[in-house]
């Protein structure tokens, strides 16, 4: 105890710490005192340059006892030597060994001139703090402070850093990010575990996010004093300049709110890390979420700047190793209108966006306007802009908020996750929850949506711990070499390569989630899944792309409440007529294959023609349900597509849904009117069919009379002549369609193959099948089974047919059908995509000719113009 007290009491004294100096050069001695022969003081002169100012009246030449005279120097120079002189008793004034002149500058209680050289020193057990060697320039200043003597018991060094926050400009970011960087240096500094011999310390400039105005915050950083071990910019801009110079001066750069992917490049870049992720995180989210709805083909529309340039360019990367394709890629500068356009004419459903806010409204109220939206549309956006986004009124477009709800409306959204989700303890002690409290108590109160940089605080709080952590890292290390990190400087390769070392192995828990850091110096981080539902953003899933792991919620929407998967996006608007009235007829038809078995053993006699009603209305409604759709389906393919080429044109080849529709409703009213008719005119009922009498087979005084009961009208067959002559119709006309549509190809019906096939399949099994049951009528056994087997043979095939391919699709590319789907087995349907293509080149020429005529007035002045001046400078001058 009493040796700890000695030593305390040591570094405490000042007295004990000691400056020595050795002079280079020549010290003029203290003039000669004057000595009266009166009590008093003679007047001194005054010094060189310099005057007197006399504290009291007399003008005589003999000053008073306890007279004091203070030196006042001319100019910009300062007293070398007492400044305040007494006159004493014996005639004599004080400090009269010491001389007072007046000097430019001054060190110590000495004057000295051009060229003298200090060099310092301190006592054992204390350390100099500052330079050890000064010189006096012609300016008659020192080219470096006075250094001073510290106990080296409580030495703590001091590192810098020098940090460019953008208070002002496009990204305001520094007006959260600096205070929350503060907070950790603060609650590091405050550690005794974490460089506990260092004291980290922020200098920091405004850059304003712009470059140019970074470049001489740059130049201002790395040639004042002190020397700075580390660079912490923000914003992609002037991140890209000081990572770029900071390699010339062994500097570490540790970014928090840089997100271009031009910074992963390491040959470019190699000293440079940052806690803000790349924009290209984006791009294994949606990958991921392609491949989890099974589409294979999407679209992109982007903002020609380096970020979204360089973004798409990965994610083309990453999909065709996926085996997605981008079938449509669109750009623009300022106007998205054409591109937008575009994207309607190639028929994109899949689109990607990438473009800031501003942009992102202009695209939307454009795609209002081409109807791009829906449920046939999914939108993926950047999830950094504001919640409000599409209701900001901007007078750069022309679209009501109302308009931008709905066109925005589904659209899903992926957003690095920059606050940590769950409430755990990292690395500072400190939840995310809390940080965001201690936050806003910095902040005094202010609205964090009018703060810049709220939403990337958490990760200049983490580069902050992720640079202490390193550093302290670092220390061990470096003292196996004999290096301290005070030792840094600019030419110091190999403290930068150890601080490079520790930082590339990071990996701690921040507020900000896991802090890991790749081969490019990126921050890995969780993305974040969103979709807008009725207005607002909702949490749909996770995905942490280090690890592969989709975190999903299964709460996500799609408009018209459908399950929205791939195909379901990509389906022709004929689809739904054959799926869903083709499968309840094919039901129904099935369904009759029961009441078909039933006899009097088994229900009431006064039930029976109940069951002969139901077996016709069954079998009627599900033909024309089932087959009835498929008919509606090659009439209208065959009414399209078998025109002439003007007819053609003027429809434009499409088919809308109500038509289709309309038609199965009226074969199905006609079906349903002739059973009402037949119903109520001459019901059903039930008759029975006498057979000869029979003796068994035992020994028994009886006989045995057989009855087969039959469902039955009084002009039976004059009703199923009715029935049979209609249909019938209808399946040799079918057969009839069905072949003349055959080699007819378009990307929008073309499954009307399979549905032709079905329709073969249907006419065969009922041509075949009616006759023959009216002839095995009295047979009731084979009559039972030829019917149902036909029945359900016809069903299942049919269902067979048609989704079997589009369900192996769907597995397999995801896809409903194929866009491909049979063209190229027939020359015609070669030649109808060769005519179709032909005709869309043909109107982009006459758009182009359009173009051409309004820019020909122009060409030709700027042609004459040229002209003109090449005829100038052919002339001889003299």
């Amino acid at each position: 105890m009493a040796r700890l007290l000695f030593l305390i009491l040591l570094c405490a004294l000042p007295s004990l710490s000691f400056l020595s100096m050795r002079l280079s050069s020549f010290i003029l001695p203290p003039p000669p005192p004057f000595f009266p022969l009166s009590p008093g003081c003679a007047i001194i002169r005054p010094p060189r340059d310099g005057g007197i100012r006399y504290r009291g009246l007399t003008q005589e030449q003999i000053l008073p006892v306890d007279y004091e005279i203070e030196y006042i120097c001319r100019g910009n120079r300062v007293i070398v030597g007492p400044k305040v002189r007494k006159c004493l008793p014996n005639g004599t004034w004080t400090d009269m060994m010491q001389a007072s002149r007046c000097c430019k500058s001054s060190l110590g209680s000495f004057p000295f001139y051009f060229r003298t050289v200090l060099h310092y020193s301190c006592h054992a057990g204390f350390i100099l703090e500052g330079r050890n060697i000064s010189h006096c320039t012609k300016l008659g200043k020192w080219d470096a402070p006075k250094p001073t003597c510290l106990c080296e018991c409580l030495r703590i060094y001091q590192l810098y850093i020098g940090a460019l926050f953008p208070m002002s400009g496009g990204w305001p970011g520094g007006q959260a990010c600096m205070p929350s960087a503060q907070m950790a240096l603060d609650l590091v500094n405050n550690r005794s575990d974490i460089l506990p011999d260092y004291e980290l310390e922020l200098i920091h400039y405004d850059s304003m996010c712009d470059p140019g105005e970074a470049t001489k915050l740059l130049y201002d950083l790395l040639y004042t004093e002190p020397i700075k071990i580390v660079l912490m910019p923000g914003c992609s801009g002037v991140s890209t300049l000081v990572a770029e110079a900071a390699r010339m001066w062994n500097l570490i750069v540790l970014s928090y709110g840089s997100s271009s992917p031009a910074l992963s490049n390491r040959q470019r870049f190699p000293t440079f890390f940052r806690t803000h992720p790349s924009a290209t995180l984006h791009n294994p989210t949606r990958v991921k979420l392609f491949k989890k709805w099974k589409w294979t083909r999407i679209a992109t529309i982007q903002q020609t700047t380096e970020v979204f340039t360089s973004t798409l360019d990965d994610l083309e990367q990453r999909v065709k190793e996926a085996g997605i394709e981008i079938s449509v890629r669109q750009s623009f500068l300022t106007d998205p209108a054409v591109a937008v356009k575009n994207l309607k004419r190639q028929d994109a459903r899949i689109i990607v966006g990438l473009f800031y806010e501003t942009e992102a409204r202009k695209v939307f109220c454009e795609v209002f306007k081409e109807k791009l939206y829906g449920k046939k549309h999914v939108w993926f956006l950047i999830g950094w802009y504001a919640d409000n986004w599409f209701k900001i009124k901007d007078p750069a477009i022309n679209c009501t908020v109302e308009n931008m709800t709905e066109a925005v409306e589904g659209h899903v959204t992926t957003e690095i996750v920059m606050l940590n989700p769950e409430t755990v303890r990292g690395v500072s002690n400190m939840t995310s929850q809390e940080f965001l409290a201690a936050l806003m108590s910095r902040l005094g109160g202010k609205n964090p949506e009018e703060t810049g940089g709220f939403q990337e605080a958490p990760l200049a709080y983490d580069a902050v711990w992720a640079l202490a952590l390193a550093l302290n890292k670092t220390v061990a290390p470096l003292k196996a070499k004999g290096r301290r990190l005070e030792d840094f400087n600019y030419n110091n390769h190999d403290i930068t390569s150890e601080i490079y070392r520790a930082l590339n192995t990071s990996s701690f828990e921040g507020v900000s989630g896991q802090v890991v850091f790749d081969a490019q110096g990126s921050r890995m981080a969780m993305t974040l899944i969103e979709q807008l539902q009725g207005g607002s953003y909702k949490k749909i899933g996770y995905y942490d792309s280090s690890q592969g792991n989709l975190s999903w919620f299964g709460n996500d929407v799609w408009i018209g409440k459908m399950d929205f998967m791939a195909p379901i996006a990509q389906l022709p608007v004929s689809v739904f007529v054959s799926c869903l009235p083709l499968t309840v007829g094919c039901m129904m038809a099935l369904a009759a294959v029961f009441p078909l078995g039933i006899d009097g053993h088994h229900i009431q006699k006064s039930q029976f023609p109940v069951v002969c009603q139901f077996r016709l209305w069954l079998l009627g409604l599900g033909f024309s349900l089932a087959y009835g759709s498929m008919f509606t389906k090659i009439w209208w393919v065959h009414t399209l597509f078998t025109k002439k080429d003007e007819k053609k044109e003027k429809k434009k080849q499409h088919l809308e849904p109500w038509k289709l529709y309309a038609t199965v409703g009226v074969l199905l009213a006609i079906d349903f009117l002739s059973l009402m008719i037949w119903q109520i005119v001459d019901p059903l009922h039930i008759t029975k069919e006498k057979f000869t009498k029979e003796a068994p087979k035992e020994d028994l005084d009886v006989l045995i009379q057989p009855l087969l009961e039959h469902c039955s009208s009084k002009k039976m067959n004059t009703w199923l002549g009715v029935v049979y002559g209609y249909k019938g119709l209808l399946l040799l006309l079918g057969i009839f369609l069905a072949y003349e549509t055959k080699s007819v190809s378009t990307e929008k019906i073309n499954d009307h193959r399979a549905v032709g096939m079905a329709i073969y399949n249907v006419a065969v099994l009922c041509l075949i099948t009616a006759p023959v049951t009216m002839i095995l009528s009295s047979q009731q056994d084979a009559s039972f089974a030829f019917a149902s087997l036909a029945i359900v043979f016809s069903a299942y095939i049919t269902l067979v047919v048609l989704f079997v391919p589009k369900m192996r699709r769907l597995i397999t590319r995801g896809e409903w059908q194929s866009e491909q789907q049979d063209t190229l087995k027939t020359g015609s349907s070669t030649n109808n995509n060769d005519e179709e293509k032909s005709r869309q080149l043909e109107r982009e020429n006459r758009e182009l000719q359009k173009i051409i005529q309004e820019l020909r007035p122009s060409l030709k002045r700027s042609l004459s113009c040229r002209d003109s001046i090449r005829m100038e400078t052919r002339l001889p001058r003299g």
